[in-house]
This record gives structure tokens, sequence and C-alpha cells, in this order.
């Protein structure tokens, strides 16, 4: 027998939304872990119990100031020492090089409101192809036709760019990689398809783990406390009767 989807979904019978509000996935989970966060404040007596949810989803001044407490007390995380600090930096160099930029070049076929994405993508895929079998000028002519970016217009040249300069999709691409010349590969990233040059690469340097110590040591913390609140929260979603929404459910409690 097939069962249908609540209409509002819930946690432990609190309504996580109004019923004509319609949410995507992303931030039904984001409410739905919050209202767990609540209702365990409220259990601890960390929370009057006659608190109620926000139907916006934000929670009042005293749920928040209840679920940080909560928090402090529940999610703990082991401070890194230098040698779990220095094996990260070391597994992980390219991610603190410093300085690196690429000259770049790039051919823009954007997703705007009513467009066919999947026709748009085929003609990208088709310039792609051409593209890689051409030279700089005929990147060039195709980016002045084609290219929906104001960069078209100087043949699809962006200049030298450093990480930072692009939308993390792009840089992604672009850094994480070692390709020189037209990618082999469209680049998707929220602005459409990109066909990708890259002319020449600077590479920067790797600082010196002193010089990053501190950085490395909150990067690792971070990643430890993120690790640690998922499973909590995968704790007390296996605790909970849910409704609407799917969380992961943890079947082990919290250990650290």
């Amino acid at each position: 027998m097939q069962t249908s989807t609540p209409a509002v979904a819930s946690v432990n019978g609190f309504a996580l939304h109004a019923e004509a509000e319609v949410l995507d996935d992303a931030r039904l989970r984001q409410r739905a872990c919050t209202e767990l966060l609540r209702q365990e404040a409220q259990h601890r007596g960390l929370l009057d119990p006659a608190d109620a949810p926000a139907s916006d989803g934000v929670p009042s001044e005293a749920a928040d100031a209840a679920i940080e407490a909560l928090l402090d007390a529940d999610v703990r995380v082991v401070e890194p020492d230098e040698d779990a600090c220095r094996r990260h930096f070391a597994a992980h160099q390219a991610a603190w090089r410093q300085g690196d930029r690429a000259l770049v070049s790039h051919i823009l076929f954007a997703v705007t409101p009513g467009v066919d994405v999947a026709a748009l993508r085929r003609r990208a895929e088709a310039s792609l192809v051409e593209l890689r079998c051409g030279d700089e000028a005929a990147f060039a002519a195709a980016a002045r036709e084609l290219s929906n970016c104001p960069s078209g217009a100087e043949g699809g040249a962006l200049g030298w760019l450093a990480r930072t300069d692009c939308a993390p999709e792009f840089a992604h691409a672009v850094f994480d990689g070692a390709e020189v010349g037209v990618f082999s590969r469209l680049v998707a990233t929220r602005f459409g398809f990109h066909v990708v040059a890259v002319r020449q690469r600077d590479p920067g340097k790797v600082p010196a783990f002193e010089d990053v110590h501190g950085a490395v040591a909150q990067a690792l913390r971070a990643q430890a406390y993120a690790s640690a609140l998922r499973q909590y929260l995968q704790v007390l979603a296996g605790k909970a009767r849910l409704e609407g929404v799917s969380l992961d459910a943890a079947t082990t409690p919290l250990t650290q």
C-alpha cells in the first residue's frame, strides 16, 4: 500500500511550516534540525516547556540561548595538537597555497528564465568540441559571437584570476586541476555553462607551517565540531517521530 507524503512536515507532532508554505529539502532539513535541538533543550530543562516552535523556522531568543547552552554541554571536540595540524597541512598543502593565479578565458552560455537547459548544454558542448581543435584566435572569435558574458567583447579574456576572484564552482574547476588550454569538459556554475581555457598558470607558493598553524588548527576544529554536531543530530533524529522530512538517524549515542 502506497502512503502519501504529509502536507505539513513535523517533528514529534510540531509543524515545521504552514500548510501553504513549500520549502526545498535543504531548508526543511534545517528547520527540522533546529526543532530537534529546541525540543531537546526543553527535555533537558534548559528551555521553558511553554516555548513554542516558530512557524517561520526562526526560534525565539530564549530557544536560541537554550540551544547554544545545549550544544556547549553536549557537543565537544578535542583540541587538535600540533602533530595533527602538521599531518593535515602536509596532506592538504594545495589548500594553503598562496598567490596562485591563472590567465583565463571563457565563453558563457547563460542559463536564463525560460531557456531550454538541455538544448543550451548541447550547444555549449558542440562549441567545446570545435574549440578544442582550434587556436586562441578561433576561441576569441567564438567568444565575441556566442558568449553571454561582457568579456565576450574581449574575446572571452578574464585576465589573471586568483581563486577568490571567482564563484566557488568556477574556482574549483580552474584551480583544483592542472589543465592548460581549453578544458576537456564544460564547467557548470550558477550562471550557466562555460567553455574554459587556461592560458598560463602561476602556482604561487606554499607558506611555512608556522605561518598558518593557527588557521590549520581552526580548520581542524571546525571540521571536528561539524562532524560531532552531525552525529548528535542523527542521535536526536533516531529518537524522534519525523513526518515529511528525511534525516539520517543514528542508533548509537554520541561519544566523545
